[in-house]
């Protein structure tokens, strides 16, 4: 087992986001992972990131408050959803996706993310 206490997790920065506080909860700094690693997310109100595509699946959960996320698929029109808490969403490789909290209260969202093979 590798143990991760939230206090010890090392924080990271992301290319596009703002109004983002992050944390590796599990995998690359954070230690060992085969397949994926696992991010917490604090959105600032007024926090977004830009709308942009990945070659890797990713997941996220809503753990409080609400999230805007927008996605598109190559060359499709663009879906917006708002999250709430426990509410989760899958974002295909290639999809596009925009996070933006619209609210005035924090958000904590929960990222994991497969690992490149």
């Amino acid at each position: 087992m590798h143990l991760v206490r939230h206090a010890d997790a090392p924080g990271y920065d992301a290319p596009g986001h703002e109004g983002f506080a992050m944390a590796r909860l599990q995998g690359r700094e954070a230690g060992p992972a085969d397949t994926a690693w696992i991010g917490l997310s604090l959105v600032a109100p007024g926090g977004s990131t830009t709308l942009s595509a990945s070659p890797l699946e990713k997941f996220y959960v809503v753990v409080d408050g609400e999230l805007e996320i927008t996605s598109q698929q190559p060359g499709g029109p663009s879906c917006s959803e708002v999250l709430r808490a426990l509410d989760s969403c899958r974002i295909a490789p290639g999809e596009a996706r925009q996070l933006r909290n619209r609210s005035a209260h924090p958000v904590r969202v929960l990222l994991v993310m497969a690992e490149p093979r």
